[in-house]
């Protein structure tokens, strides 16, 4: 089994960052840089402006705790099975 290393870099405020590929309703891949946050499992916190550019669908929200406390995310609809 191959295994590809991915690289990221450190920004100016020491956030590890990778390259990742967004993929919008239509199909359009759009690359954009993702902080690694091992502090949630399944998720990607994205702006409410970059939901609706990437045409997802706004589906329920959701209290998570976080290290700054209990936050209120909207959750986007990403894939439909």
């Amino acid at each position: 089994m191959r295994h590809d290393m991915i690289e990221g870099f450190f920004d100016d405020q020491d956030a590890l960052l990778f390259e990742i590929n967004l993929i919008t309703s239509d199909g359009l891949e759009l690359a954009v840089d993702a902080m690694l946050d091992t502090g949630f499992s399944y998720w990607l916190a994205i702006n409410d402006q970059d939901l609706d550019a990437l045409g997802w669908t706004y589906f329920d929200q959701q209290t998570m705790r976080t290290a700054r406390g209990d936050v209120r995310f909207d959750i986007g609809l990403v894939f439909d099975f």
